[in-house]
């Protein structure tokens, strides 16, 4: 069976008690916590920095924390403070990078996987050029900034683009999307290629997280076993 991940978004979790709330939805059954990191500059909003990073390793969260950054510059004091907190993969935006290959090989030089990230309205044309340097493609589907948008329906074919891209040379590269991931549109995400999954309020906003994670793989499962 395909194998599906979901990334809760911190940027949706309950700031006043946040060990707690990414305690919750770990147990809940997510496979990684997702951290964007914006600096209101790159985009319109700031949110957190390394230091939230560590105090969450510091709290007990042990699961792989993937770090979205959405800042201008991309730096090396930057992405090595990130390193250091405990993150597991650094993702970053190739148009704010001084040297985007530079940046690739320095996070995967500290143990850490590395990947590039596309605004919704940014081509992935550059993308071929990096694709044997990354172990992750994150697609955005919404415009960074604030949650809870609605899916960008054009970002389909971008999926898919992605995906062919990929497979033509056979890599083990993940898909991930990000932005207005819905209980009625995860199938075809996936169905375009992607193999993992931001999910903010459609987690956070629900009592149950276990019982929405569940109805997402349970989504995702019943069709992928199907075809």
């Amino acid at each position: 069976m395909k194998r599906f991940h979901i990334l809760p978004s911190l940027l949706s979790a309950d700031f006043s008690r946040l060990g707690d709330d990414v305690s919750r939805v770990i147990f809940a059954g997510a496979d990684m916590i997702h951290f964007d990191v914006m600096d209101n500059h790159y985009v319109s909003n700031l949110t957190f920095g390394p230091m939230v990073l560590s105090s969450l390793r510091n709290y007990g969260i042990k699961v792989p924390i993937d770090v979205h950054l959405m800042i201008r510059p991309v730096c090396h004091r930057l992405i090595f403070d990130f390193i250091k907190a405990g993150a597991n993969c650094i993702i970053f935006h190739p148009e704010v990078s001084s040297n985007i290959k530079d940046s690739l090989l320095f996070i995967k030089s500290h143990s850490c996987k590395a990947g590039l990230a596309f605004h919704p309205d940014i081509s992935l044309d550059v993308l071929e050029r990096f694709i044997f340097d990354v172990d992750v493609v994150l697609l955005l589907s919404v415009y960074p900034g604030f949650s809870n948008q609605s899916f960008i329906v054009s970002m389909f074919e971008k999926i898919k683009k992605a995906r062919v891209l990929i497979d033509k040379y056979d890599l083990d590269v993940s898909v991930i999307v990000d932005g207005g991931i819905k209980i009625d549109n995860v199938v075809k995400v996936a169905s375009c290629g992607a193999d993992m999954f931001v999910i903010g309020s459609a987690i956070f906003d629900e009592e149950d997280y276990s019982c929405v994670i569940n109805k997402f793989r349970s989504k995702l499962n019943k069709y992928f076993v199907c075809i």
